[in-house]
């Protein structure tokens, strides 16, 4: 829904407004062009219409189960890093691409994902749709002092399912000298070394499915000398978390040589947390994850722009954290890409340069 409610600002401004205009604008437009006025000693503006791109993508995925007993367990999964490639076509902001697991033919571990982005000059928002195939393992175990739980460490484990679905929307403050785009849409080119604080709002829902009983077996069958028993705490068959979020932090793009950009920014988000889910056994409190926590959001991008061609490498992790005194989770996920792009349909304003 905010990507709707975004789009008609985002056309009213989609000629940054680096000279005065002649012909007659009305009020909101102004409006709409000053916030997004830049400074074509810090920002060279785009000079195409389209793009096409061609990344290739690893994806990171990490989950951490803890319960808050007297004898605390925990649980790691992570599934295999896999590699995703696949083309981009651009048109001024608007990214829409299609990415395919490379090696990968088994249909029930397909996974799924869209990842939708605009970066304006002063406005930044992220649409995300994840869910995960049946190819976790379990990475590390702690079920207990004493207990050697190294036999389950790469187990397989097809119990577990998640999703995440959401929006992050960010402002750029000082969006006239600092260019978001420039590091992670590769839309501008940065021309001084800057940096801007940022501010944000979001949304996102995430739902975890876990199958405790397979979990237990797997124990059973992998520590035979132990008998080790899960505790109350990990034996939840599914829950769904509503997250709610402020966020705020710095972002800094150093231009280390022509045409070089290295980019950078973190995030801290405050987020409420709101839950519901089923867990197994008598339980009279209920299972609620209604929380305050401390998320957190980093990108890291290094890029090369000669406006025509592009190339570069971008790193991009978010952490999310749940506590509630029965029960704890982490879920850490991200992506590293690799992409080339190309850049034509010269606007008018430029072609007389040529």
């Amino acid at each position: 829904m905010a990507i709707f409610l975004l789009l008609p600002v985002l056309m009213l401004a989609e000629e940054p407004d680096t000279i005065p205009h002649r012909h007659k604008m009305t009020a909101v437009r102004r409006t709409v062009r000053g916030f997004d006025r830049l400074d074509t000693a810090y920002i060279e503006p785009q000079h195409y219409i389209y793009t096409v791109m061609l990344q290739a993508t690893n994806n990171y995925d990490r989950f951490t189960l803890r319960s808050a007993g007297p004898d605390v367990q925990s649980v790691t999964f992570s599934p295999d890093m896999n590699l995703r490639l696949g083309p981009y076509f651009a048109w001024k902001w608007f990214f829409l691409g299609y990415t395919f697991e490379l090696g990968n033919v088994n249909l029930a571990r397909i996974k799924q994902q869209l990842d939708f982005s605009i970066y304006s000059s002063q406005v930044g928002v992220d649409i995300f749709y994840r869910r995960t195939g049946n190819d976790y393992k379990l990475r590390d175990a702690r079920l207990g002092t004493g207990v050697d739980t190294s036999p389950l460490e790469g187990k397989p484990f097809d119990g577990i399912k998640a999703g995440i679905t959401g929006f992050n929307a960010y402002y750029i403050f000082n969006h006239g000298r600092f260019s978001y785009p420039a590091a992670f849409s590769q839309s501008t080119q940065q021309k001084v070394s800057c940096g801007s604080w940022m501010a944000g709002l979001g949304y996102t829902k995430n739902s975890l499915e876990v199958d405790y009983e397979r979990l237990q077996r797997l124990v059973d069958s992998s520590l035979g000398r132990y008998t080790v028993t899960l505790d109350s705490g990990l034996m939840f068959h599914k829950v769904s978390y509503h997250d709610f979020s402020i966020s705020g932090g710095y972002a800094y793009n150093w231009v280390f040589s022509r045409n070089w950009l290295f980019g950078a920014s973190l995030q801290a988000a405050l987020a409420y947390k709101k839950s519901e889910g089923d867990v197994a056994g008598d339980d009279s409190q209920g299972f609620d994850f209604a929380n305050v926590n401390l998320d957190g959001v980093g990108r890291f991008g290094i890029v090369y722009n000669n406006m025509r061609w592009y190339s570069g490498a971008s790193i991009i992790v978010h952490s999310n954290n749940y506590r509630k005194p029965r029960f704890r989770a982490n879920n850490i996920f991200g992506s590293m890409n690799l992409y080339v792009g190309y850049n034509f349909g010269l606007k008018k304003r430029y072609r007389k340069e040529q």
